[in-house]
């Protein structure tokens, strides 16, 4: 029985070991990336035009984050597109939360033909062409809600929440309906509360989601003044690319000598994706819990 149980011992030990190692190196292979565009976006030109692996800059820069935050008032449109990431996170919860709550109460009348009914919006939209039309018609182009409410119900995200909502002890809200509380009061004293991880989930994958979204404002938005940030950047980064081939052009002026292609596009990296890293720690203990509990039952 000892040997044995020093052999399953040693033989646990081995697997903790060799899956220590295993995961560690799935980690440094997804963060060095990460780590190389931070290190690169604070180097110099010299440094960054060098071949190998940059572990830490010999020279701390800054000049391309303040090339940057120079660059054609890039500062209006990162607000926009914070303003934007905000208020559509938010008006996403609100549809979502006042749709997928009926929805999970199995004595709402005809409630089959009601998740039908948003199952086929979710399978089968309308079209690039017929939305701009209807963003036409209804005045919102060169609008920021433009950006902001076409996205404003995800029927995905209604499914997600309305399981997790199924998922809630009952008893907990009939007791809350004995004592006299209405719907309003059940929803946001007693399910809201205990639907935190979904509704981080939700909240996080609908940010990630409005920051990272340029497409439509490409095609919706005129005024730079009222662009978001990506479309800023993308026409910064084609500029640049344009100024690199072309010494002669105007916008060329504008780089530091010192800086080079690598770096500027390390920095708007970094610029771009920073705040999400910086979120996501505070809610990933919800994000595990909510994506699988409201993905389980139908």
């Amino acid at each position: 029985m000892s040997q044995l149980r020093k052999k399953r011992s040693f033989s646990s030990t081995l697997f903790d070991i060799g899956n220590a190692v295993f995961l560690s190196l799935v980690c440094l292979t997804i963060l060095y990336p990460f780590w190389q565009t931070l290190v690169l976006s604070f180097s110099d030109a010299k440094e960054a035009s060098s071949l190998g692996v940059h572990l830490w800059p010999s020279h701390w820069v800054t000049d391309t984050y303040r090339f940057l935050f120079t660059y054609e008032d890039i500062m209006m449109p990162y607000a926009n597109t914070i303003f934007r990431t905000v208020a559509g996170t938010i008006l996403i919860l609100i549809f979502t939360v006042l749709v997928a709550f009926p929805l999970s109460k199995k004595d709402l009348p005809y409630r089959n033909v009601f998740t039908v009914y948003f199952l086929i919006a979710m399978f089968f939209s309308g079209g690039l062409i017929p939305t701009y039309l209807l963003i036409k018609e209804i005045g919102l182009l060169d609008n920021r809600l433009a950006l902001i409410l076409p996205g404003a119900v995800s029927v995905f995200n209604i499914i997600i929440m309305r399981n997790y909502f199924m998922t809630i002890d009952k008893g907990i809200e009939e007791s809350a309906m004995i004592d006299g509380a209405n719907y309003y009061t059940v929803l946001t004293k007693i399910i809201l509360p205990l639907s935190k991880p979904v509704i981080a989930t939700i909240a996080l994958w609908s940010a990630v989601g409005h920051w990272n979204a340029w497409f439509d404002a490409m095609i919706y938005i005129r005024d730079d003044s009222k662009t978001v940030m990506q479309m800023v950047i993308r026409k910064m980064m084609n500029a640049i690319d344009m100024a690199s081939s072309e010494a002669q052009i105007g916008e060329a002026n504008r780089i530091n000598q010192n800086l080079l292609l690598a770096n500027v596009r390390a920095a708007a990296v970094i610029i771009s994706i920073g705040p999400i890293i910086l979120l996501y720690p505070f809610v990933q203990k919800y994000f595990i819990k909510g994506i699988t509990i409201g993905s389980l039952k139908g």
